[in-house]
C-alpha cells in the first residue's frame, strides 16, 4: 500500500506543480497596477484613518434628539435594509454549502420487494444500502467555488452597510428638508400679512388721491402670487412627510420637526481627497469584492479544463445475494474511484473562460470607476460646503440692505413722494434674497449629510 501511494504520489507531483503555474489555486489580491488600484491598496492596507469624518459613528455627527429617533426608527423597520441584511444571510448559507461541499455526500435507499411463482409461497428479498460519494478536490474546483462564496459574502456585506449608510443620509436630509419647508412656509405667511397690509395702505392712499388704482391692482396681483406661493409649499411640504414616512416604514404621516434644526460640520473635517477616505468606504468595498469574486469565478473556468476525481462506497445489509435468498441476510460493501476529464466539452471550456476574463475585467473597470466616482463625491460635496459658507455672508449682507430698502420705500411713498413701484420692487427683491438664504442654509446642511455619506459614515 505504501509503495502505491509513493507511486500515485510520484506521478501527481509533477502535475500538481504544472497546474499551481494557471492560477486555479491562486488567491485574490487587490490589484495594483495602476496608479490608482495601487494607492487604493496602500490604503487598505495602512487601515482606516481614526481622525476621518466618515470613521466618526453617526451619532457623533447627528446629535439632534428627533432627529437620532428617527434614524434609529429607520435602521429598525427600513424595508431596503432588511432586504440587504437578507442578502448577507443568503451569501452565508451559500458560504456553508460550498464548505460542506469538501465532505462526503451519503444517502440511505432502502427497498424491498415479495415475489411468488407458480402458486408458492410469497417470498420477500430485502435491501438496506448506504452510499457515499466523496470529490478529491484536487485541482481547485471546490477551493475557488468556496473562496468565491467568501467574496459574495464580504461584498453583501459591504453592499448592506452601503445601504446603511444611504439611509442615514436620507433620513437627515429629509429631517433638514422639512425643516427649512417649515421655515419658508413661515416666511411666506408672514409676507402675506405685510404685503395685505401693504394693499390696504395703497387702498387708503388712493382715497386721499396720492395714489392710482394701478398701485391698488399690482400690489393685490403680488398678495395672491404669495398666497399661491403658500400652496405649493404646502404640496412640498406634504411630500417630504410622505417621503420620511416611506423611509421609516410606516403609513404617511406629519412630523414634528422643528423649523430651527441645525447642523454644524465637525471640527475634523480634511481638506481634499486623501486615498485613506475613499479606501473604505462601502461600495467601493463592495465593488472590490465583486472584482474578487469575478477572480474565482475565472479560476473555476480554468480548473474546468481538468478532471474530477470522485471516490465511491457503497455497503449495507441484504438477503439478496445473486440469485440466491438467504435468510438472514448478509452485510455487504464496495468501493469504487472515477476520473471524469473533459474531451469533447473542451470548446466549451474555452468559451467560459473567455467569457470569464471579460467578465473579470469588466469588474476591474468598474471598480477603478467606483473609486473615481467616489473622489468625485467627496470633491464636489467639500467645494459645495465652502462656497455656501461664504454665500451665506453675501445673502446675509444683502437681506439686512432690502430690510432698510423696504422701510424706506413705504416711509417715502407714506410721508414723500415714493412711488408705488419701489415700493413692490423692495418687497420681491426682499422676498427672493430670503428664499435664496433659506435654500441656502439647506444646501449647507444637505452638503454636510452629503459629505459624511461619501466618506464611508455610518460604519
Amino acid at each position: 500500500m505504501k509503495t502505491k501511494n509513493i507511486i500515485l504520489a510520484a506521478v501527481a507531483m509533477p502535475m500538481m506543480l504544472s497546474l499551481g503555474s494557471c492560477g486555479i489555486y491562486n488567491k485574490y489580491h487587490t490589484p495594483d497596477n495602476t496608479p490608482l488600484t495601487a494607492s487604493y491598496k496602500e490604503a487598505r492596507e495602512a487601515g482606516p484613518d481614526s481622525t476621518q469624518m466618515g470613521n466618526l459613528l453617526w451619532e457623533q455627527v447627528f446629535t439632534d434628539p428627533v432627529l437620532v429617533d428617527l434614524i434609529n426608527q429607520a435602521l429598525v423597520n427600513n424595508t431596503s435594509l432588511r432586504n440587504a441584511q437578507c442578502n448577507v444571510e443568503i451569501a452565508q448559507a451559500n458560504l456553508l454549502g460550498a464548505k460542506l461541499a469538501y465532505l462526503p455526500s451519503i444517502a440511505l435507499n432502502p427497498n424491498g420487494a415479495g415475489a411468488s411463482y407458480a402458486g408458492s409461497d410469497l417470498t420477500w428479498t430485502y435491501s438496506i444500502p448506504a452510499a457515499a460519494s466523496w470529490e478529491v478536490d484536487i485541482f481547485g474546483k471546490l477551493l475557488n467555488s468556496k473562496r468565491g462564496a467568501q467574496a459574495a459574502v464580504l461584498q453583501s456585506e459591504a453592499y448592506a452597510q452601503a445601504v446603511r449608510s444611504q439611509l442615514i443620509a436620507s433620513v437627515a436630509n429629509t429631517y433638514y428638508s422639512i425643516s427649512l419647508a417649515e421655515k419658508q412656509l413661515q416666511l411666506y405667511r408672514n409676507t402675506a400679512v405685510l404685503w395685505g397690509e401693504t394693499v390696504q395702505t395703497m387702498k387708503d392712499l388712493k382715497e386721499a388721491g396720492r395714489t392710482t388704482e394701478a398701485a391698488v391692482v399690482q400690489q393685490t396681483a403680488n398678495y395672491y402670487s404669495i398666497l399661491a406661493g403658500i400652496t405649493d409649499i404646502e404640496v412640498t411640504l406634504t411630500k417630504l412627510n410622505n417621503t420620511m414616512s416611506l423611509l421609516l416604514n410606516v403609513m404617511p404621516q406629519k412630523w414634528d420637526i422643528p423649523m430651527d434644526a441645525n447642523l454644524d460640520l465637525p471640527t475634523n473635517l480634511v481638506k481634499g481627497v486623501p486615498m485613506s477616505v475613499l479606501a473604505f468606504r462601502p461600495d467601493v468595498a463592495s465593488a472590490e469584492q465583486t472584482l474578487a469574486q469575478a477572480f474565482y469565478t475565472t479560476s473555476s473556468a480554468r480548473a474546468a479544463f481538468y478532471p474530477s476525481v470522485t471516490i465511491s462506497a457503497q455497503g449495507g445489509f441484504t438477503n439478496l445475494l445473486g440469485s440466491v435468498i438467504k435468510n438472514p441476510g448478509e452485510w455487504f460493501y464496495n468501493l469504487a474511484g472515477s476520473v471524469t476529464a473533459p474531451i469533447f466539452s473542451r470548446g466549451q471550456n474555452l468559451a467560459r473562460l473567455k467569457a470569464a476574463k471579460q467578465q473579470e475585467q469588466q469588474a476591474l473597470y468598474n471598480f477603478e470607476y467606483a473609486l473615481l466616482s467616489a473622489a468625485s463625491e467627496v470633491e464636489n460635496g467639500l467645494i459645495t460646503y465652502d462656497k455656501s459658507v461664504e454665500k451665506s455672508r453675501f445673502i446675509e449682507e444683502q437681506v439686512a440692505n432690502l430690510e432698510k430698502s423696504v422701510d424706506y420705500t413705504n416711509d417715502l411713498l407714506i410721508y414723500s413722494d415714493g412711488t408705488y413701484l419701489e415700493v413692490i420692487t423692495a418687497q420681491q427683491s426682499l422676498l427672493s434674497a430670503q428664499i435664496s438664504q433659506i435654500s441656502n442654509e439647506l444646501t449647507r446642511i444637505q452638503s454636510i449629510v452629503n459629505l459624511y455619506q461619501s466618506m464611508g459614515g455610518g460604519r
